[in-house]
């Protein structure tokens, strides 16, 4: 794909494609203008049109014009391409090489489910039934309908290949689509269609809720070439602009639930559309804004989604909270159809997610009791152990040894005592694996190595490897020109060895934080346990 991607870098500058997101504005030779992620005050994101770069200076992500549109639309590096390719009019099937049948094989299936989608469409408006169920009992309106591209599917177990046979779409092309069931036939009979629309526009399958009685209540496309459950988000093509302008994110149950919050005005919403939340749904979401909202049920199931949120969000650096007040209705689709303005000042009245499981855990015990104090306390210190912030951490130590009546000391003490036995309750939580990476390790090492290749350093020996990579070393000229350029001989050696320092202690700290996780895969008997935890304190007491 290399040819690929040098075709389309000559035919669309880097400016234009990060404009299509920020403003930007000339600043020299090169243009800045503010985050896309909204972590900056004062301008902080950089272009180089000379270099065809990028630098986001208080995210720490730079790149090409692939990597950026890969960081602000959290989607993959094919997709990426595909979706910069269309822009630039470039045939990525000639480039294809070895992926020339797959790349065949994903652009039929893409043009089946188009013409699918437009299919279910027309449908939808020849069948007064079904136009009385989405128009009257759903309350959607026709702009809804359309944005979202509502259709239905006839009853009939032959309607959409027949159709599209005559499109001169095989049996075997439907079915690598995910439109056929095992039968062979259509796999979509008399319900309303929802399609799932990726982040660049296209179809990539459908939910279909069944207009009659019977099961199950909604049918989505089983994983294909193009549909991925664990990384799609329900709702995201529509909502990313709002998401950007807003700057944050609701996270509901249900696919009907976005587009009732759609139509209300709330146009951040998402789902993750009949699958739990996985870190690559909150990656992607992070990538847009670091505000995301959850608008769970309060029940058990909402309870233990909300727990887990929090888990996967403390190596992100994301804002979590919970959207709860929903006025006696049970899902923000039942309040919407109540009052949409209940909806909007629901979103607004947000609290964080810490505060609302805390809450949580208080209306199921009794805090008078002493066993039900422990439990409390055993619970509150495993969910604090997730969050990252010393500051943040530290405040809501202090609620809770209010809360028990009992010294902060004492609390902070007995947090020890369970840091050290991470593996032994394993009641409330699962360890879930993190990739991502420390942001602060990252921007060290963009200025460590800016140093090493453009600042002339020889006295101090920084640990990394000088990258290959041409669009990576023009990266860091542009890192080195706005950080360390008007630093000369002796004070760039003290600045490389303060960078060092300050590295070094960030990565024993990630590496504390992994081998923590690590210790919850075994129980206190293993005996990899005890060389895990001797890991840790080591690597403590080096730390401090």
């Amino acid at each position: 794909m290399n040819d690929a991607k040098e075709e389309i870098k000559s035919r669309l500058a880097v400016e234009d494609v990060v404009g299509q997101y920020i403003e930007l504005k000339r600043a020299g030779r090169n243009l800045k203008g503010h985050s896309p992620w909204g972590v900056d005050k004062t301008p902080s994101f950089m272009v180089s049109p000379e270099k065809g770069i990028w630098h986001d200076f208080s995210a720490g992500k730079g790149g090409d014009i692939f990597t950026f549109v890969m960081e602000v639309e959290g989607i993959s590096f094919r997709e990426a391409i595909e979706k910069l390719a269309g822009q630039a009019g470039v045939d990525l099937s000639k480039y294809a090489g070895t992926d020339k049948d797959l790349t065949r094989k994903k652009s039929r299936a893409r043009e089946a489910l188009a013409l699918a989608a437009k299919y279910y469409q027309a449908c939808l408006t020849h069948s007064k039934p079904v136009c009385e169920y989405v128009f009257y009992k759903r309350n959607l309106n026709r702009k809804t309908v359309a944005d979202f591209k509502i259709g239905y599917a006839p009853a009939s177990g032959q309607a959409l290949i027949n159709v599209l046979k005559k499109h001169g779409f095989t049996a075997e092309e439907l079915d690598t689509a995910g439109l056929l069931n095992r039968f062979k036939t259509d796999l979509f009979r008399d319900r309303m269609m929802i399609p799932f629309i990726d982040t660049t526009g296209n179809v990539i399958g459908f939910t279909a809720r069944i207009l009659k009685k019977g099961e199950p209540k909604y049918l989505n496309t089983p994983e294909t070439i193009l549909f991925n459950k664990s990384k799609f988000i329900f709702g995201l093509h529509q909502a990313k602009e709002s998401i950007r302008r807003d700057k944050y994110v609701v996270i509901v149950e249900g696919n009907m639930d976005v587009i009732s919050s759609h139509q209300a005005g709330v146009k951040t919403a998402v789902a993750t559309s009949g699958t739990a939340m996985t870190e690559q749904h909150l990656k992607a979401l992070s990538n847009l804004t670091t505000d995301i909202r959850l608008a769970f049920d309060g029940d058990e199931a909402g309870i233990k989604a909300t727990e887990r949120a929090i888990m996967m969000a403390g190596d992100l650096g994301i804002d979590l909270s919970v959207v709860s007040d929903y006025h006696g209705a049970k899902d923000p689709d039942e309040l919407i159809q109540k009052d949409p303005k209940l909806w909007q000042m629901a979103v607004e009245k947000h609290i964080p997610a810490v505060d609302w499981l805390l809450s949580k855990y208080e209306e199921n015990l009794n805090l008078n009791s002493a066993p039900d104090k422990r439990k409390y306390s055993d619970i509150a210190l495993k969910l604090l152990s997730y969050i990252k912030d010393e500051v943040e951490r530290s405040s809501y130590e202090e609620k809770v040894a209010k809360k028990l009546g009992v010294e902060l000391e004492v609390l902070r003490e007995k947090g020890e005592r369970l840091n050290k036995k991470l593996a032994t309750n394993k009641k409330y939580f699962k360890p879930v694996k993190t990739e991502a990476k420390n942001n602060k390790i990252k921007k060290l090492e963009d200025s460590l190595l800016a140093l090493k290749v453009f600042g002339g350093i020889s006295k101090t020996k920084i640990p990394l490897e000088i990258p290959e990579d041409d669009t990576r070393i023009a990266e860091l000229e542009l890192i080195f020109n706005n950080e360390h350029s008007n630093l000369k001989g002796l004070d760039l050696e003290s600045e490389a060895k303060e960078l060092i320092a300050r590295y070094n202690q960030e990565i024993k700290q990630q590496r504390i934080s992994e081998l923590k996780a690590e210790l919850d895969n075994y129980d206190e008997e293993d005996e990899n346990y005890e060389k895990v935890l001797k890991q840790i304190v080591e690597l403590q007491n080096a730390a401090r």
